[in-house]
């Protein structure tokens, strides 16, 4: 497939230039013009691309890309990545805010889906753009449960406050660095609320709000975005998709 044909369905499948991010999103660096195998990862950096070069591929697909905010010169351990990239001409392609907010494959609505719960309307606006999902359970659970369903469908569960109701229905869901979601979640009624990382200073907002909230770790949390985009690309154009699993811990 050429390169210039799948970016501009992954630009429009994605909404790229309507989802305002913190950097340039998309096609972040270009390599040759025809791609069949697609590695997918959701971070970019040197160890990521050096486990992608070792299996063979043509485009990086990940969550988190080379450029945030204001420009940075091209040395050091910054130049030596782009450089990897570069030589060995291969094109690098990020999702950030427009996979989180997306309603199909994005990280958000994927967790939902894994976690057996109905998505019923968005919420917690980054940029203007609603991300996550308010979702719903067909029947009460128990955050032992959830958890547990959790581990089986997504990965490790970091931490867990349960300072809410001992039967959950109503689910708010926010990969990443959500934690400071946690008042507007419990205000729209959420019995449990579901993110990636927190800090001190968000400990006693759970506390505070009666809310039960899971910490299913930063990077496991977003995943299964990458996953599910790069099924979607693999079922519709016929790609040799794999997803690379490098967990930084957090």
């Amino acid at each position: 497939m050429q390169r210039e044909e799948l970016v501009r369905y992954l630009d429009d499948y994605l909404k790229i230039a309507e989802i305002k991010d913190y950097g340039p999103q998309g096609l972040q660096i270009e390599g040759r013009a025809d791609v069949q195998r697609i590695i997918g990862m959701v971070d970019a950096h040197q160890p990521c691309v050096d486990a992608a070069l070792a299996r063979g591929v043509d485009l990086v697909l990940v969550h988190h890309g080379v450029f945030w905010g204001e420009a940075r010169k091209l040395s050091g351990s910054f130049g030596k990545l782009i450089r990897t990239y570069m030589d060995a001409d291969l094109n690098l392609y990020a999702a950030h805010l427009a996979l989180d907010a997306h309603p199909e494959v994005g990280n958000n609505a994927e967790l939902a889906r894994r976690l057996g719960l109905t998505v019923h309307d968005w919420w917690g606006k980054v940029n203007g753009v609603p991300l996550a999902p308010l979702a719903e359970s067909s029947e009460l659970l128990t955050v032992e449960t959830l958890v547990q369903r959790y581990e089986e469908t997504v990965g490790p569960v970091k931490l867990v406050l349960a300072h809410g109701p001992n039967q959950i229905r109503r689910v708010g869901i926010l990969s990443g660095f959500g934690a400071r979601q946690i008042d507007e979640a419990a205000a729209l009624g959420c019995d449990a609320f579901i993110t990636g990382e927190t800090s001190h200073a968000q400990y006693y907002d759970a506390l505070n709000a009666g809310i039960n909230v899971i910490y299913g770790g930063h990077y496991t949390s977003e995943t299964v975005g990458v996953q599910a985009l790069g099924r979607h690309l693999s079922e519709k154009f016929g790609l040799d998709f794999e997803f690379i699993d490098l967990p930084t811990g957090l």
